[in-house]
């Protein structure tokens, strides 16, 4: 069978690029295997990637031991804890396209025959993936696994204790004593932080999807386990170029419909509906958001890790990690079993020796902790193409709620309020501009909705936003509004004291002010300048689709 590689390393006419790959320092029979392009996102300056040099030369020795040539070629990665609350959050989400298109580029540039993919964080588990999945040729995931909790009397710590200890500190519940030891002691170590936030919720779902082997999402970084899956990734790689199985043949329609029951079922970050809607995209598979609501609406959501409980992604791998959830799941036909995976096992000889080790950290079927999934789409007069919610992380109290709207253009803007008291019970906040073109980059709001959380407020205020909100946030916080405010979208027209009804058990979300008025407002309504006009952030602006498609780029 002909390899992509021979366009580079076969016949006279190569002779030119194999003294390029000798300049590398690879050897004739090194340019006789396949070549395997192990595309790293390895940096020194985000925590989740810190360790991938270790788990890129572990799947560099995997494929040498299968008769490959691997090749490392890097990735950008934005860690997004670093980027909050400034500028830096805007390149977050468009750094996913940036990342997609550099792997589209590297590979096809230089002729690779199959790829593993090493990220670890949010933006670069999807943005990888959905390169590999617009080039097609094989490929597998293998992520550099979650960070170890912290501990503070015993109890665990994670990002999203610290963002709230903010909070508490402005809101004079905490002191600096307490604030530093969180400060110094939340985050431990390496890894993806070590919550069901968005990067390890991501690193689930390729494990759900078939794209990686089982243990990819719930092994922490930095046990020895994770070391030996980089090894058995860079092995199975050369399997999947010999039998030339790629991405779109696992990737399906029923896979991606695994992904979303495993999301319902984990109580995955919201964030994942854009992914996933982007992924599917680049898949050239349908999904909208009422295909994400009807199948939260039948799959009970089995698990509650932080920030929607105490519990933390070491919790879920003792437990017996996503294949324990998967089977549970299997036990009422709600995944297709049939899937084939890059392990070239179905999904149902994956899990056919899974075991659930724990049944308060992963519920039994029959004993959810609730009947419907993780995530809800709401859609109404306010959000005419969808909004989501990480229902699983809402009080109870809080499901249904009606309030006056409290009004802000911009994130900075709304975090001074909190900060400053100027936010009350019953208030609905509204975020507006801050969504794909308006931001522009849909910036996560983890400030805001951890000061409310820290100061005891997320049982009695509502947050929504055309933006989105970190996998760390808890609350009834309710992003990714579409349309936007910079689309015209009515979330541009509320004012300061109209009321707001939140319906999520029933996917509503209404304004309650008059057609008439509402009239009135729209022909007054000016277009604002965009924030940024420059650089790649304005092309993205000038580029980009809205919340409801993915975010993806046209």
């Amino acid at each position: 069978m002909a390899r992509a590689s021979d366009k580079v390393l076969k016949g006279d006419q190569c002779a030119p690029q194999r003294s390029l790959f000798y300049a590398l320092g690879l050897t004739k029979e090194e340019m006789e295997r396949p070549l395997i392009a192990v595309v790293s996102a390895y940096s020194e300056i985000v925590p989740g990637h810190a360790h991938l040099d270790k788990i890129t030369e572990a799947v560099k020795a995997g494929i040498r031991m299968a008769g490959g040539t691997p090749i490392m070629v890097p990735a950008i990665g934005v860690c997004d804890g670093i980027a909050m609350g400034h500028i830096g959050m805007k390149y977050s989400l468009a750094s996913r396209e940036l990342i997609a298109d550099s792997v589209e580029t590297m590979v096809m540039a230089h002729a690779f025959d199959g790829m593993v993919l090493v990220p670890n964080c949010d933006k670069i588990v999807p943005g990888m993936f959905m390169g590999a999945l617009r080039i097609n040729l094989p490929a597998i995931v293998m992520s550099g696994g979650a960070m170890l909790p912290g501990s503070r009397h015993g109890k665990a710590m994670s990002l999203s204790t610290m963002f709230e200890a903010v909070g508490a500190k402005k809101a004079g519940l905490i002191d600096e004593e307490e604030l530093t030891y969180v400060e110094q002691n939340a985050c431990p170590g390496c890894g993806s932080c070590s919550g069901m936030f968005t990067a390890n919720s991501m690193n689930c779902l390729c494990e759900a999807i078939g794209m990686a082997l089982p243990g990819n999402g719930t092994i922490p970084a930095v046990y020895n386990e994770r070391i030996l899956l980089a090894k058995h990734a860079g092995m199975k790689i050369m399997e999947l170029v010999e039998k030339n199985v790629k991405p779109r043949d696992i990737v399906t329609k029923q896979a991606i419909e695994n992904a979303l029951a495993c999301d319902m079922a984990l109580g995955c970050s919201s964030n994942s509906v854009l992914h996933l809607l982007a992924i599917a995209h680049e898949a050239k598979v349908e999904l909208d958001l009422h295909k994400i609501n009807e199948i939260s609406a039948r799959t009970p959501n089995l698990c509650r890790l932080a920030p929607a409980g105490p519990d933390h992604i070491v919790y879920l791998y003792r437990a017996g990690g996503v294949a324990a959830v998967m089977k549970e799941l299997a036990k009422k036909n709600l995944i297709h079993t049939t899937c084939m995976t890059v392990t070239g096992k179905s999904v149902a000889e994956n899990i056919a020796k899974a075991e659930n080790l724990n049944h308060e950290i992963i519920k039994d079927i029959e004993t959810p902790n609730s009947k419907t999934g993780g995530i809800a789409v709401l859609f109404g007069n306010l959000a005419q193409e969808g909004c989501v919610v990480k229902r699983s992380a809402v009080a109870e109290s809080m499901l249904v709620h009606s309030g006056p709207a409290r009004v802000f253009e911009c994130e900075e803007d709304a975090i001074e309020a909190i900060y400053n008291g100027d936010i009350h019970k019953g208030d609905v906040v509204v975020i507006r501009y801050e969504g794909p073109k308006g931001g522009p980059g849909m910036r996560e709001m983890l400030n805001p909705t951890s000061a409310l959380a820290g100061m005891k407020l997320d049982h009695d205020v509502a947050l929504i936003t055309d933006g989105r909100f970190s996998g760390a946030t808890r609350g009834a916080a309710i992003g990714h509004v579409s349309p936007e405010a910079a689309a015209g979208g009515l979330i541009a027209l509320v004012k300061e004291g109209d009321v707001i009804a939140i319906d999520i058990p029933n996917g509503s979300i209404q304004l309650l002010v008059d057609e008439a008025e509402l009239v009135k407002r729209k022909d007054a309504w000016i277009k604002p300048k965009p924030n940024i006009t420059e650089g790649w952030l304005g092309r993205y602006a000038r580029m980009v689709t809205s919340g409801s498609k993915g975010a993806v780029l046209e």
